[in-house]
């Protein structure tokens, strides 16, 4: 029986995913939840479904653990399979999450280093809402001169939703 693993190699395995996940509930102390991947077989193959989709639900319900995998999956340049729909999740995800102060200059640092490098796949746009909800100010966006009509129009987004520098937190 031949087996068609969806989750990727190396750190992103998910046996790896799994590895992280259970230090960082050791770390923030909290009750581990179950993330082995979905599976699925027929008489010809054996198919696992990626983790990501346990460890978004998992943000969904403030798993702090869980929220750490997700920003670090977003920060990822890497292509995925089904990683467009787990990005976009992960980040519609996030945007609904308590995020630490640290957490969302990370997000924020990811999101306006995507812009100014002209990287502004189809997830971008969640990525977009989940730096509006986090919120920043003027001077907090980069100085761009966009080299495409995509990041244009998501710097004039984030023109728009900026803080003016005298009422930043």
């Amino acid at each position: 029986m031949k087996t068609i693993d969806y989750n990727g190699d190396g750190p992103w395995s998910a046996a790896e995913i799994l590895s992280r996940y259970s230090s960082y509930a050791a770390e923030a102390q909290v009750t581990p939840r179950d993330l082995t991947p979905y599976q699925s077989a027929d008489a010809k193959r054996r198919r696992v479904y990626p983790v990501m989709d346990k460890v978004i639900a998992g943000i969904e319900s403030g798993d702090p653990a869980c929220i750490r995998i997700g920003i670090e999956f977003i920060e990822q340049d890497q292509r995925f399979a089904f990683g467009r729909l787990l990005k976009s999740n992960t980040a519609r995800a996030l945007r609904r999450a308590q995020l630490t102060p640290e957490q969302k200059l990370r997000v924020l640092r990811r999101v306006f280093h995507m812009l100014q490098a002209g990287n502004v796949p189809r997830e971008f746009r969640e990525y977009a809402k989940l730096a509006r909800s986090i919120g920043f100010g003027q001077k907090d966006l980069p100085a761009l001169d966009p080299p495409n009509r995509y990041v244009a129009r998501y710097y004039e987004y984030f023109k728009g939703f900026a803080k003016r520098d005298d009422q930043a937190d």
